[in-house]
């Protein structure tokens, strides 16, 4: 079965975003090409704290997550090469689009405060990263098991060849962007 933005992606995304930008073929039609999941650990920490990350990660996620190495040592962060410093996930297809909407519909709501997210963090090549402070956000977590409370970046990377393209994307896939 289809996720229910992969529905509302050919349905209701493409026609507009023809329409908007005049494209003449249907493969120029900007899409989501994936979604990474990136979370950070302090080299610093306890032994467990990659451990943890990484439990939590593939709680959100739902897939196992790779972990990112040191390449190189560094003395003043008390690094060295080889040493574990984070876990990352990348979701493409159905599962991209089920996270997408746990996301947007559940996860980014239930932060404090919450007006949406800025429309100038683009990188210039129609890709959208976002810091969330928290992984308490997501409903998978239980409070009561985490030890520590972890951040995670998110990288929504679309086939838009400009900033303007993937904004008009996500705006239409129901992406929360804060008003002017």
């Amino acid at each position: 079965m289809k996720a229910r933005l992969y529905d509302k992606y050919i349905n209701e995304a493409i026609p507009a975003l023809k329409e908007k930008f005049k494209y003449t073929n249907v493969h120029q039609v900007p899409r989501m090409e994936k979604i990474v999941v990136n979370m950070g650990v302090s080299a610093s920490l306890e032994k467990g704290a990659l451990d943890d990350a990484a439990r939590d990660l593939s709680l959100i996620t739902g897939r196992k997550p790779a972990i990112s190495k040191a390449r190189k040592s560094i003395a003043n962060f008390k690094l060295r090469q080889g040493q574990p410093i984070g876990c990352r996930v990348t979701l493409r297809r159905e599962v991209m689009y089920e996270f997408f909407d746990r996301l947007i519909a559940t996860a980014l709501p239930r932060i404090r405060d919450f007006r949406g997210l800025s429309p100038r963090k683009f990188d210039g090549r129609g890709n959208y990263t976002f810091g969330v402070a928290d992984q308490t956000i997501f409903p998978e977590i239980e409070l009561d098991k985490i030890k520590r409370t972890q951040g995670m970046d998110i990288t929504i990377v679309t086939s838009a060849q400009t900033d303007a393209e993937a904004l008009e994307l996500l705006k239409l896939m129901g992406f929360p962007f804060a008003e002017k």
